[in-house]
Formats: structure tokens, sequence, C-alpha cells
């Protein structure tokens, strides 16, 4: 299965010159600087355990994925969608 620029919610991947495997948790971030960032994500198996801990990263800082996380029709509608906002 091909997947574009946003992979599904629960994917889990390792960052380039990461160590720690990171579980994606959410899309499209923009930080209060108004910087902006293709998915936010906490460390893998741990979760969220902290608002203060979330990682916001881009598709680009991605070098390996381990699990692609649930899809089904409304996901990809979803997804569809945000791509239409780029």
């Amino acid at each position: 299965m091909k997947y574009g620029k946003y992979l599904p919610l629960g994917t889990i991947v390792l960052l380039k010159e990461g160590t720690k495997r990171m579980m994606i948790t959410g899309f499209c971030m923009v930080t209060e600087d108004e910087e902006e960032y293709d998915y936010c994500g906490c460390m893998y198996p741990e979760g969220i355990v902290s608002t203060d801990e979330l990682l916001l990263f881009n598709h680009s800082d991605i070098a390996k994925v381990y699990f692609i996380g649930y899809s089904d029709s409304e996901e990809k509608e979803f997804k569809e969608n945000l791509n239409k906002t780029e």
C-alpha cells in the first residue's frame, strides 16, 4: 500500500539521527511562532505522558517506518482533504 505525505495515526517511525521510535499522534501542527510541521508524535512505547513531551517533525525527518497505523475510508478522505489544503 502506498502512502503519500501523511502517514496514518498510530504509525511507528524512527527519525533521522533518532535513537527512540516515535508514534504519530497528529497532523499539521503550528507552533506559537507559526512554524508548521507535518506531524506531532510521542515516544513509543511510552505514549503521551505529558504535553511537554510531544515532538513536532516533518515527513522528511523520517528515516524508517516500523509499523503503519490503522487506515479506513474515513482516514483516506481526511488525508485527501489535507492534501487539497496545501
